[in-house]
């Protein structure tokens, strides 16, 4: 890249990096190619070793340059800010060798590459005539991600047994639900036909190769320690938040809002007619009008509570830009049990998704235990911040679409599960109980990641486990007893963390940085502090490691006194 300043020639601006930076990862990511404007050929991702070693390269060419670039202004601070925090995370990451051996049951590149066709059109002969050439290129995506985990294991970079066989199962699930034969039904005829059903079958068998490559040559050497170790975690809480953080404070944190969070709990079950949190629970989820069938009656709830949400929220408590307004919602072929969320692509020609993948052998859900995971995946949530990043022209391309921070992301939106309750998105106790769960599960998860990870040990008397040490049994039980999930989802959500340590930290630490920074400025503002005006402005300046966003909005919002004098 051309963005370091020759000698004797003047520093390139912060802008320029940024674009020479987004050009030269075009190359290499088709989501960057959509970003810088072009038309990717391909959607699903290179994922071969030489690719991640080129974008690592790359990383520290654009590091020195942005180190060296002119930045002047608010906004030119704000990208800065953000792509020192980005590319230094992108390469220590490289560097410990977590990017190219990353296998944990969700978003690892495995569960992204069969998400891909999730998110191709499939509306005309065109569209049709797309998903066969992906079908026939998902095999070379898998060979290569073969080859980055081999190499990474060939180097002592390997994730733990637990997370090589949880992939594999999944992978084993997609075949046996036959996946990509389900996307190809129906188009029995026409000019892509015979390609389709090929292209299912090749898609199918390369997917069965995965998943033996991962039963018979990676979990043999893997290890059964399940968590990382301090040095390990230290990297990777830093890259996740986007904030350097005390791990031992934030493990005392998570224990304490387990705590006041289940002195809510009772409060809101006595509210719902019950003496305690499990009577509850139990009442709400035998109450057949509370159930919703899995199908289209589940994607109509969906879909229908999504709409009333948005109508209650634009233009009172947020400006939502009409182009971002509407959200599909789709029941997932994949059965992890997990909501989750799809932005819209960088033009806006495909709009933000909320899918829903439903444990396998439900054939209807409680909803009133969901309302606060719908707040967070859609609005006022992870579609309002993507709405507001995507539409703020002030932004830098990167910023819009490509600047991804775990913390900043995840953070937002547990937020805005508590913000949804302020605002008065929660027609019942019920479905305050259950965004109260919600809660329950995002602090447990700060004490089960850390417990594991570190091996810490878990305090005498309080309150929630008479284990002394964690493990996994202990951990899903904690969630099942605490949190109220079911025994299924709260094995996934154990692996999880296992497989990601750190990034369940982005939850309830990133909310509680956030919730931080809206009290700075609410102190800085005193009585002229409008709540509107802050969430606008915090989102608008675009996503960023949790630590440059507190400085960003310092400067952003400062007292009075301080306004006055620096005009």
């Amino acid at each position: 890249m051309t963005g370091t300043a020759q000698p004797g020639a003047p520093a390139p601006r912060i802008c320029t990096v940024a674009d020479e930076y987004l050009h030269a990862l075009a190359a290499l990511d088709p989501e960057a190619a959509e970003a810088a404007g072009r038309t990717p050929e391909w959607r699903l991702a290179d994922l071969s070793p030489e690719n991640f070693d080129a974008r690592a390269e790359l990383s520290r060419r654009t590091a020195t340059a942005v180190a060296s670039a002119t930045v002047t202004t608010p906004a030119e601070r704000a990208l800065a800010g953000a792509l020192t925090d980005r590319l230094d995370s992108e390469i220590t990451l490289h560097d410990v060798g977590f990017t190219t051996r990353l296998l944990a049951p969700l978003a690892t590149p495995v569960h992204l590459a069969r998400q891909v066709f999730d998110n191709l059109p499939r509306n005309t002969v065109d569209d049709w005539a797309v998903v066969a050439d992906h079908l026939h290129r998902l095999p070379s995506t898998l060979a290569q991600y073969t080859a980055t985990l081999r190499r990474s294991a060939q180097r002592g970079h390997l994730v733990a047994r637990r997370q090589v066989l949880a992939v594999a199962q999944q992978c084993t699930a997609w075949v046996a639900g036959d996946f990509y034969g389900g996307l190809v039904a129906g188009h029995q005829t026409g000019p892509s036909a015979a390609r389709l059903a090929d292209g299912a079958q090749v898609a199918t068998a390369a997917t069965a190769a995965f998943a033996a490559f991962l039963r018979t040559e990676l979990a043999p050497v893997a290890s059964e320690v399940d968590g990382v170790g301090r040095e390990l975690y230290e990297v990777t809480a830093r890259a996740f938040l986007g904030a350097t953080v005390d791990l031992d404070e934030l493990y005392a944190y998570g224990w304490a809002e387990l705590t006041r969070i289940a002195a809510e709990l009772r409060a809101v079950a006595v509210d719902c007619g019950h003496p305690d949190v499990v009577a509850a629970r139990t009442a709400l989820d035998a109450d057949p009008d509370g159930r919703v069938p899995v199908g289209p009656a589940l994607e109509d709830w969906l879909t229908r509570r999504t709409a009333l949400t948005t109508d209650l929220l634009d233009g009172t408590h947020f400006d939502i830009p009409p182009a971002t307004r509407q959200v599909v919602c789709r029941i997932s072929p994949a059965t992890s049990g997990v909501m989750y969320y799809t932005p819209p692509d960088a033009n806006l020609t495909r709009p933000g998704g909320i899918w829903w993948s439903v444990p396998p052998g439900e054939s209807t859900v409680p909803v009133w235990r969901h309302v606060g995971t719908l707040c967070h995946e859609g609005l006022p949530g992870h579609h309002l911040q993507h709405a507001v990043t995507l539409t703020t022209a002030e932004l830098h391309r990167w910023q819009r679409t490509l600047c991804h921070v775990h913390g900043y992301a995840e953070g937002w939106a547990h937020y805005a599960e508590r913000l949804a309750d302020e605002l008065g998105l929660y027609a019942s106790p019920a479905e305050r109980l259950g965004m109260l769960d919600g809660q329950m599960w995002r602090a447990a998860r700060v004490v089960v990641d850390l417990g594991l990870h570190l091996d810490l040990p878990i305090p005498a008397g309080n309150g929630f486990t008479d284990a002394s040490r964690w493990s996994h049994p202990v951990a899903v039980d904690l969630l099942t007893r605490v949190a109220g999930l079911d025994s299924a989802s709260a094995r996934f959500e154990v692996d999880r963390y296992l497989g990601w340590p750190a990034q369940a930290l982005a939850f309830k630490v990133g909310a509680r940085l956030w919730q931080q920074a809206r009290q700075d400025a609410e102190r800085r503002s005193g009585p002229a502090f409008d709540r509107k005006r802050f969430h606008h402005t915090a989102l608008a300046l675009g996503p960023m490691g949790l630590d440059p966003l507190r400085s960003r909005l310092a400067e952003t919002f400062r007292p009075a006194a301080a306004s006055l004098d620096r005009k």
